[in-house]
Formats: C-alpha cells, sequence, structure tokens
C-alpha cells in the first residue's frame, strides 16, 4: 500500500515508517524537524528511514494546509497515520498555543486530505493523558473523558472528537490510539527514562516526580507500532449495536474506533528507576519531588478492545524493554 505516515522523524513514526517499509508498503513521510528537542537525533532517526528506497521524504508542516492539499493531491496515498504533534503534558503549560498550531490546526488539515482524496483508514495517535480526572482502573475507551489536567490532552480528546465528525459526515474510517507512556530506543529525550539515563550516567541526581509513587503502563516501542500496524490494516467500520440512547464513546454508528495501546500491567516509578539502575551498573541520586501540574497519578490500559478486534496485546516487560533502551543509549552516544 502507499502510506502517508506524518511525524516521521518521531520516535514513533520513524520506528513505524520502518516496520512499513520492511514488509513492502511505500510510505510518504511528513516532518517539519521543529526543535522542541535535538534535532540532530530526529536528524538521526530520519536517515534510518532514508536509507529505504520505498520512502518518500517531505520536509513539511502539517499546520501548512497548502503545503498538506498539495501533498494530498500528488501523493494520493490510500492510507493514513497521523503521529505528528506537539508532544509533553508539561510543555502544554508553557507553550499552550503550539499545541493548537499542530494538534488542531494541524489535524484538521489532515482530515481534509482523508476526505477529499478517499482515503481508505486514517490511524491517529491520542494519549492516556485525555483520561485526565478519571480515577477507576484500569481506564476503559468507553468511559467518559471530559475531565482533562493538561491542554495537551484537551487537544487529544479534541482529536477524537474532529475525527467523529468526518466519519459521522463524510464515511471517513477513523481510528484513534491512545498511547500509554512509550519508550525504548531511539525514544525522546524529554520522557523519564532518557533524562534519568543520562543524569545517571553523568553522575547528576535525577528529579523523581510524586515521590516516586506514582505508577504508569509503560509500554515499548515495538508493541505501540505493532498495534498501529494491526489497526492500520483493519479498516474501522460502523458498529451495528450502537445506540443512541446509550451512546458508546469508543464506536459509533459511523466507522469509527478507539484503543488504548498499553502494556496492561502499571509499574511504580520507583521500580522502573531500580530496573534502569539495574541495567545501567549504578545507583541514581533522587530528587523527591510532588506530583507536577498536569500529571496524573496513575494510569493503567485497559486493551480488551483491541485484543477482540485486532487479536493483539502488548507484552514486553519493562526489565527488557529497559536493557534494550539502556543498549541503544550508551551504542548512541558512546557512554
Amino acid at each position: 500500500m502507499k502510506i502517508l505516515v506524518t511525524g516521521t522523524a518521531g520516535f514513533i513514526g520513524s520506528a513505524l515508517a520502518l516496520r512499513l517499509l520492511a514488509r513492502g508498503d511505500e510510505v510518504i513521510g511528513v516532518d517539519n524537524l521543529n526543535d522542541y528537542y535535538d534535532v540532530n537525533l530526529k536528524l538521526a532517526r530520519l536517515e534510518r528511514v532514508k536509507a529505504h528506497p520505498g520512502f518518500t521524504d517531505v520536509r513539511a508542516d502539517i499546520a501548512d494546509r497548502a503545503a498538506m492539499e498539495a501533498l494530498f493531491a500528488r501523493h494520493k496515498p490510500q492510507r493514513v497515520v497521523n503521529l505528528a504533534a506537539q508532544a509533553g503534558v508539561r510543555y502544554s503549560l508553557e507553550n499552550p498555543q503550539a499545541y493548537v498550531d499542530t494538534n488542531l490546526v494541524g489535524f484538521i488539515n489532515i482530515l481534509e486530505g482523508c476526505r477529499h482524496h478517499g482515503v481508505e483508514n486514517l490511524v491517529y495517535a491520542s494519549s492516556s493523558s485525555v483520561y485526565g480526572a478519571n480515577t477507576t482502573m484500569p481506564f476503559t475507551v468507553h468511559d467518559n473523558v471530559d475531565h482533562p489536567m493538561s491542554l495537551y490532552a484537551a487537544s487529544k480528546k479534541a482529536n477524537e472528537l474532529m475525527a467523529h465528525t468526518y466519519s459521522a459526515l463524510y464515511g471517513l474510517p477513523t481510528v484513534g490510539l491512545r498511547f500509554f507512556t512509550v519508550y525504548g530506543p531511539w525514544g525522546r529525550p524529554d520522557m523519564a527514562l532518557f533524562l534519568f539515563t543520562r543524569n545517571i550516567l553523568e553522575g547528576k541526581p535525577i528529579d523523581v516526580f510524586n515521590y516516586g509513587r506514582h505508577r504508569r503502563d509503560f509500554t515499548y516501542i515495538d508493541d505501540i507500532v505493532e498495534g498501529v500496524i494491526r489497526t492500520l490494516d483493519r479498516v474501522a467500520g460502523p458498529n451495528p449495536a450502537w445506540s443512541g440512547a446509550e451512546p458508546d464513546s469508543a464506536t459509533s454508528f459511523a466507522p469509527y474506533r478507539l484503543y488504548n495501546i498499553g502494556n496492561n500491567q502499571p509499574v511504580e516509578l520507583l521500580h522502573y528507576i531500580q530496573v534502569l539502575e539495574d541495567c545501567l551498573g549504578m545507583k541514581a541520586e533522587k530528587n523527591l519531588l510532588p506530583l507536577q501540574p498536569g500529571d496524573v497519578p496513575d494510569t493503567y490500559a485497559d486493551v480488551q478492545d483491541l485484543v477482540n478486534d485486532v487479536g493483539y496485546r502488548p507484552c514486553t516487560p519493562v526489565e527488557q524493554g529497559v536493557e534494550h533502551f539502556v543498549r541503544w543509549y550508551r551504542d548512541f552516544y558512546k557512554v
């Protein structure tokens, strides 16, 4: 297939593009290479993807309406995976406008491109952050998620609403994927594992929020990519049992689906750090701090819908995933 993947210099986007190319798909990759974090890391990821003859590299911002219109008109992708986004809960407190530009304006440009060019299936990144103030565990896609705790979370919830509108109005199949704390080789430098590893190796203390007591459903990058591919290959359809009298938020009378992609095994942050210490053979000096604004104490994914519909359940234990990350980090940074 010819597949448009946005955010191909990103952590998940580059890993996905490599998998799609390896199985014989043609990938049109879009990225604006913004400087939210180290551009050299983005370029290194991109070089791995660009080495493949089936890849077309497009330097563009999804918030650029004219550029997106021209892209869809020229390449006419059969399916689309939108992973380009302004990421980060904490940064959304500092620069909210960036989230409006990329996550809202950019996403409507993607939806319009899909609508006008007959795209068969749109898969897009949502986030576990949409669960916000919810406390019932595990988080299920069938729960109400109207109480976000950050603008980042609100922008991802808005993406789900926007996608449903296009599914309902134009019959565009859309699949929203709520990712849970993705980690692994080639990961993002603003994420805890990356920050912890760098500081420990440099002999610097690490900031441990909520005194290390919060739990995250840490999900390994390969498990995320497998989930994306499974849902990309299965075109979303209407739920024939859907009822407006008792509306299910995860499905619809329209071709619309939501899924959690998480490891389904929450891990306390202090244990995660201990695993990292074991892999590095070094102990961390910890600054124990309270929970940050915008953060939630725990995340825990119910993935039963993913299992039921595409037969997949993420399963990589943190001990294995962190070891793979540390091996990559030491090799990439020569430390």
